[in-house]
């Protein structure tokens, strides 16, 4: 009992801070499924309301310029969630859809740790993985259409592909290597 008269003085300022936490969750949540940019404007003016706020905080309202400035650092890419759809909302959500490609790449492999390959073709291989986990693709959006598209991402991968093997090349023999290079250079 002494224990909460001690500390009853701290109760009505954590409370309204909670509050306010609780009612910019809610408002990402985005329960009413508005568009990203009246989820912005919703949000931004909370988050302008909670500055005001922060006054009647006492020693929370430090609390309160953290989230504000945590808040305005993930502004940018904060609200693109909701006008793209299947796009995660949090960073478990993501973190779930590249633990999905790992799974992918475990099974057909049997590695547990990183595939060099996903190193080299990951860009592709991740892509896949999210979207077929997401829609079957049918066999006709298979077939190449854009040929120039299709050649750019070819030259991409083989770009990859090179640099891998230029470093296992300097792995396996570190001076050869240099003299190479010394020697392409002096030409």
């Amino acid at each position: 009992m002494r224990a909460l008269q001690a500390t009853a003085a701290l109760w009505p300022p954590l409370e309204q801070a909670y509050e306010l936490v609780h009612q910019a969750a809610h408002l990402l949540a985005n329960h009413e499924q508005r568009c990203g940019a009246e989820v912005q404007a919703a949000y931004q003016a909370w988050l302008q309301h909670m500055a005001e706020e922060k006054g009647n905080l006492g020693r929370l309202s430090p609390a309160i310029d953290h989230f504000l400035h945590i808040s305005d650092n993930f502004a940018p890419g904060l609200f693109q969630c909701y006008d793209v759809a299947d796009l995660p909302r949090t960073n478990n959500d993501l973190e779930q859809c590249f633990g999905i490609v790992r799974v992918h790449e475990r099974r057909a492999t049997g590695r547990r740790g990183a595939v060099p390959g996903l190193v080299v073709r990951g860009a592709v291989r991740v892509v896949a993985a999210l979207v077929t986990k997401l829609h079957p693709v049918p066999i006709r959006d298979l077939q190449v259409v854009d040929y120039q598209a299709w050649r750019r991402l070819r030259q991409q991968l083989q770009y990859r592909h090179e640099t891998r093997r230029q470093q296992w090349r300097f792995r396996k023999n570190p001076d050869g290597y240099l003299r190479a290079l010394e020697q392409r250079l002096l030409q």
